[in-house]
């Protein structure tokens, strides 16, 4: 639960901002453009410390880094509070992302070396409430605080609970063995950052700036070649930052493949849902948060379920059947209108949650599973550098659909609705009659009426472009399907058993003394 804690906080941390951005906005004086970066810093950031955190935990111990990334994240979370313009609140989110970017994949390699392998599925089903709700959960709460009370507060707020969760992991957890004679891997750190860095840039900035252009091109190529680079280097190396050779294990490729979609299939709603929500249906921020509230609620009640399934029954059949109702239920998302009724919306996106919340851990543990338990710690930085590329990857993929898409469905209802049409001139005569009530002169009237109808069209538009990407999403998680056949039961014990053999002449390091 101290662990949970932790992560729970960093996780809610990128999506409670989202809604004070307006907020943000008036206060600063600043563009939507110098706000955006508020969010970016802390994406950007996360993205880089992620891949280093298997070597800190090896090197200086797992629960230090735990205890040194809860602090920096709260003192960052703390100076945010006090931010007096954009500038300085981009900088505190740097501070903030530093120690948020630490404790996911920490606490994550910490639960696989503190419980036995019979055991991981409900540990990691109640880690993984606050992966999965923590999204959900972020705007309600952010919507809520900034309505009600200060935006400081959302930053604010997390100060005592990282204050007790410090004391809490000092008092109880236990340290991991220590690694004293590993070293830095200096080029492998530099390469990493750089790639990762210009890569996250790149999908987080290629709506607005255009995909073929320059600085765009030219980030990917920054991007390409480093990660092409720190391929080779890692490969080469003794001590590895983050060790490649792990994805010969087919199992864990496999599950890495699997939970990476899985990512998307979680943002591609929590993405799109509130943008349908707001922009199309009319409803406020904290209106949308309690639309996924149920979503959240159900997804966090199945994890701990699905994760005690997992220690009984393996992967297999919580991912065919969770995943299987993941896929229907996001196909189904096309056929929401503008009509759709917010009860109607919640049902869908609870029958949904009830697979994902199965399917979801399991496709993690099974390859986590077959690491040997010295390896944890670089396994869990490769599987959340993976998660959080894809999920950057997903999102960029996602509006880039939906764009092009309402610019197809623009373009069809203009071609198909001339001016001199029977259905505009039908929908003009019915539109004049009011407006020239209201005072409006003929040709105002008509302009104005052209304008209602150009509106609708717009609206419309946005709604088929929304969902023709529900089903492009749909198609993108049905790629998990396959790949649950790699993590059986079978395939999980037997490849357990020839890492085991594989690294039988590498001894792990025993803990060093308390207090040392």
């Amino acid at each position: 639960m101290i662990l949970v804690i932790g992560c729970f906080m960093a996780i809610l941390d990128g999506s409670i901002v989202n809604v004070a951005l307006p907020k943000f906005m008036t206060l600063f004086g600043s563009s939507a453009e110098e706000v955006q970066w508020i969010l970016t810093g802390y994406m950007l950031t996360t993205g880089v410390v992620v891949p280093i955190t298997g070597y800190l935990g090896d090197r200086f111990g797992n629960k230090f880094m735990y205890i040194w990334s809860v602090a920096a994240f709260t003192l960052g979370s703390l100076l945010c509070g006090m931010a007096w313009d954009t500038t300085s609140l981009t900088i505190f989110r740097v501070i903030q992302a530093i120690g948020g970017g630490m404790i996911i994949p920490i606490s994550m390699s910490m639960i696989f070396r503190i419980f036995p392998r019979e055991k991981i599925g409900a540990a990691m089903g109640i880690w993984g409430v606050s992966a999965i709700t923590a999204p959900a959960i972020g705007p309600t709460l952010g919507g809520y605080l900034v309505d009600n009370f200060s935006w400081s507060l959302i930053f604010t707020v997390n100060v005592p609970i990282g204050i007790a969760a410090i004391f809490l992991s000092i008092t109880f957890l236990k340290e991991t063995p220590i690694q004293k004679n590993i070293k830095p891997d200096i080029p492998g750190i530099v390469l990493s950052t750089i790639g990762c860095f210009a890569l996250l840039l790149a999908l987080s900035e290629g709506q607005d700036k255009g995909w073929t252009s320059q600085y765009i091109v030219t980030l990917f190529l920054i991007s390409g070649f480093s990660l092409l680079l720190f391929v080779l280097w890692e490969l080469e190396t003794p001590q590895p930052l983050i060790n490649l050779r792990l994805l010969n294990n087919s199992v864990f490729a496999a599950s890495l493949v699997a939970t990476s979609i899985s990512t998307v299939a979680l943002f591609s709603v929590v993405f799109l849902i509130p943008i349908y929500a707001q922009n199309l249906l009319g409803y406020t921020p904290m209106e949308t948060g309690l639309m996924l509230m149920p979503m959240a609620l159900i997804t966090g009640l199945m994890q701990p379920i699905g994760g005690k399934l997992f220690d009984k029954f393996g992967a297999f059949w919580l991912g065919i059947m969770g995943m299987s109702i993941v896929v229907v239920m996001t196909y189904y998302l096309h056929t929401l209108s503008l009509d759709t009724s917010y009860r109607d919306i919640q049902l869908i996106l609870a029958v949904r949650a009830v697979g994902f919340g199965l399917a979801s851990m399991p496709l993690t543990n099974a390859g986590m599973n077959t690491i040997p338990r010295f390896l944890v710690s670089r396994a869990s930085a490769l599987n959340n550098t993976v998660r959080q590329i894809s999920s950057s990857m997903g999102i960029a993929y996602l509006t880039y659909t939906m764009t092009q898409r309402q610019t197809f469905h623009t373009a069809l209802y203009t071609e198909s609705m001339g001016v001199d049409s029977l259905g505009v001139q039908q929908a003009l005569s019915q539109l004049k009659g009011p407006l020239a009530a209201a005072g409006l002169s003929g040709g105002a009237a008509e302009q104005a009426s052209l304008g209602v109808i150009s509106g609708m069209v717009a609206r419309q538009s946005f709604m088929n472009a929304l969902d023709d990407t529900f089903i492009i999403s749909a198609i993108i998680i049905a790629l998990v399907l396959p790949l649950v056949f790699l993590l059986s039961n079978k395939r999980v014990e037997e490849e357990r058993k020839r890492q085991d053999k594989m690294y039988a002449h590498m001894k792990p390091p025993m803990p060093e003394p308390p207090g040392n």
